[in-house]
């Protein structure tokens, strides 16, 4: 019998064990299975949270101030051993504080998950993901090229949700982008909002530019979010809303100095993408800029998981709709008559390419319209 294996320096025990190195003394070690469970455990990670606003966890903890379960469990009217299993959900994501038996609000939670934080995504979390069951059904949509039940087949039950979810985090994004792109050093701009959802932008750019006017579009039902936002925000008497499909919606050509095309281009597939920078091209005075805001993937698809996951959730729900890379919407842009093109991010994770219309281009029809371009469907 050959006797046992050694290192020659048994003093490296201490150090190069299975779970520093694998296996002892040889050259391959398994890769971990952290990525696996990361993936089976974020389905539970959704819904612990989804739960917690449910129940009002972090409106009621803010509220009442640290308190204990006993506290919490009698505010929330449910059993103390499931309030307590949630909670601790809730700690383990990192978005509460717990101590001795005491339940509080960390920052993060502070910020985005009550109610009236100033970044709030509290109405945000259940409908961003999409419809929950396409989800459980994404391996036929893959098979099939076509979610189910597509959000096109209802889009105002879809989108008034989401955007009324999404309006605190893209106003805060429009009103910041002034820092990079200066709208409001404008004279009476006019301002092209299509696909506003609530007009985070055009409300921003009207805040910011008195004298500034707005046209509005969306589609029936979700146009009227953007005219309750622009009440809210004391400009509607400044906006035309103008409802109709974006693709065809009658608007007038070389008006406007601004045209928005906030988070609209990945649910329209490439030829829907390019068709909208074309529209937008076409309705700008020259020197007038554009303003795209959205998702992009970098050029290998890995280096931004946030837009590549986006993507997916766009693919898993709609017809058309997916993330494409920065380089694709440049060239689109440029493509379509803009120069000066550059990328800016007001806040994390928003980014937004601006580019001008050429001084001395102007567009040879008054009113821009397309009938090709398959139409969005209508609730």
């Amino acid at each position: 019998m050959s006797e046992p294996r050694d290192a020659p320096y048994p003093e490296l025990k201490t150090s190069h064990t299975m779970a520093h190195t694998g296996r002892p003394w040889t050259d391959y070690k398994p890769p971990p299975a952290a990525p696996v469970w990361a993936a089976i455990e974020g389905l539970g990670r959704y819904y612990i949270l989804l739960a917690a606003l449910e129940l009002d966890v972090f409106d009621t903890l803010q509220r009442l101030g640290p308190s204990s379960i006993d506290e919490v469990a009698g505010a929330l009217g449910a059993p103390v051993d499931h309030v307590r299993s949630l909670l601790d959900g809730v700690v383990a994501l990192g978005l509460l504080d717990q101590f001795t038996d005491v339940y509080e609000l960390n920052d993060t939670a502070r910020r985005y998950l009550v109610s009236d934080g100033p970044a709030t995504m509290a109405d945000l979390v259940a409908v961003a993901p999409g419809p929950h069951v396409n989800w459980t059904r994404l391996a036929d949509t893959v098979r099939h090229g076509r979610p189910a039940t597509p959000i096109e087949d209802d889009p105002a039950g879809f989108y008034v949700p989401l955007v009324e979810g999404t309006f605190t985090t893209m106003f805060r994004c429009a009103t910041r982008a002034d820092l990079k792109i200066r709208y409001s050093a404008l004279r009476a701009p006019s301002i092209l909002d299509l696909g506003a959802g609530g007009a985070p932008w055009a409300i921003a750019m009207l805040t910011a530019c008195p004298d500034g006017s707005a046209v509005v579009n969306d589609l029936p039902g979700v146009i009227d979010v953007a005219m309750a936002k622009a009440t809210e925000h004391g400009v509607d008497d400044r906006c035309e809303f103008r409802v109709g499909d974006f693709h065809d919606v009658d608007i007038e050509a070389d008006h406007y100095d601004i045209v928005v095309l906030g988070h609209v281009c990945r649910t329209e597939g490439a030829a829907g993408a390019q068709h909208l920078i074309a529209r937008a091209f076409e309705a700008l005075k020259p020197e007038g800029r554009l303003v795209l805001a959205d998702y992009f993937v970098d050029v290998e698809r890995k280096f931004n998981p946030h837009a590549v996951i986006m993507g997916t959730t766009m693919m898993a729900s709609t017809e058309r709709g997916l993330c494409f890379t920065h380089a694709e919407f440049a060239d689109w842009i440029r493509a379509a008559g803009f120069v000066d093109l550059r990328l800016v991010e007001p806040i994390g994770f928003q980014q937004s390419f601006v580019a001008g219309k050429p001084r001395g281009t102007t567009s040879p029809t008054t009113t821009t319209r397309h009938s090709t371009q398959p139409e969005r469907s209508r609730a």
